[in-house]
């Protein structure tokens, strides 16, 4: 097993495979509750992106490809192909890359608040410059206090927290050395890719927070209306991770999904 990945296989040797993969600033410990409710049907390979979780001590650069290549070494190494893929945010758009480069080692995707690689996403890209100067200026003290408290995806955690389980997102991001945004080298960079996928894309289940950003809503919205069958729901009082916010709503969709997907291609390989 590669170092930063937890895997569950209490399903045993022949279920199949669901890769879940966190977003910026988090760990694996995101998908805790998706953990409870699919380790019985699934082998779960769960994968901290570098500088992150139990991959904090790996050096950057930190761009999408060069983190895209830990996880496919991590699903190499785990044996963990074809498999499903989870994502979110950052997860989402490493995704879409592997996606690209080998259809099928995928049998789905799910992607949650989707980051479309080589594309501008304003309210991201803001964001993102504004925390790094801070870290690099005032700390990561106050860096992860801004992005929590200011950034507009943590909305609805801010405003029902409780429910939304805030604390224990704060608990990851308390556990974020920053070394994402304080490193000076730069990443590789990379084209936009829509137009590399074919009838071979799996099929692909694009979700938001019913209060998510209205970059990411556009970037699903779009990315649905271009990708070989493709889904597209909205969790209602979710905000910019419903996976971790209102999580029965989205084991039930992802769990449906994933059943509607097994029955397809059980379909046609007969």
């Amino acid at each position: 097993m590669t170092a930063g990945a937890v895997a569950h296989e209490r399903a045993g040797p022949d279920a199949p495979w669901l890769v879940m993969v966190h977003g910026m600033a988090q760990d694996h410990r995101v998908f805790s509750a998706q953990v409870e409710a699919f380790a019985g049907d699934f082998r779960l390979l769960l994968i901290d992106l570098p500088g992150h979780g139990l991959s904090a001590d790996i050096p950057g650069p930190y761009g999408h490809l060069d983190m895209a290549g830990h996880v496919a070494a991590a699903i190499t190494a785990a044996g963990a192909t074809p498999c499903h893929y989870w994502g979110t945010h950052t997860g989402t758009a490493l995704a879409m890359i592997l996606a690209a480069n080998a259809p099928e080692h995928f049998r789905s995707l799910i992607l949650e608040g989707p980051v479309p690689p080589g594309r501008a996403m304003a309210s991201v890209d803001a964001a993102l410059a504004r925390v790094r100067e801070i870290a690099r200026t005032a700390g990561m003290a106050e860096a992860r206090r801004v992005w929590f408290e200011d950034s507009p995806w943590f909305a609805t955690m801010r405003a029902d927290p409780v429910a939304c389980r805030a604390a224990g997102q704060r608990e990851m991001l308390e556990g974020f050395a920053g070394a994402n945004w304080t490193s000076p080298l730069t990443p590789w960079p990379i084209a936009p890719l829509e137009d590399r996928f074919t009838g071979q894309a799996p099929t692909i289940l694009f979700y938001n927070g019913e209060d998510d950003v209205p970059d990411f809503h556009a970037t699903s919205d779009r990315l649905a209306s271009l990708w070989p069958q493709a889904r597209r729901a909205v969790i209602p009082a979710a905000g910019g991770f419903p996976a971790w916010e209102r999580p029965a709503a989205v084991n039930a969709l992802v769990g449906k999904f994933l059943v509607d997907v097994a029955s397809a291609q059980a379909s046609g390989a007969r």
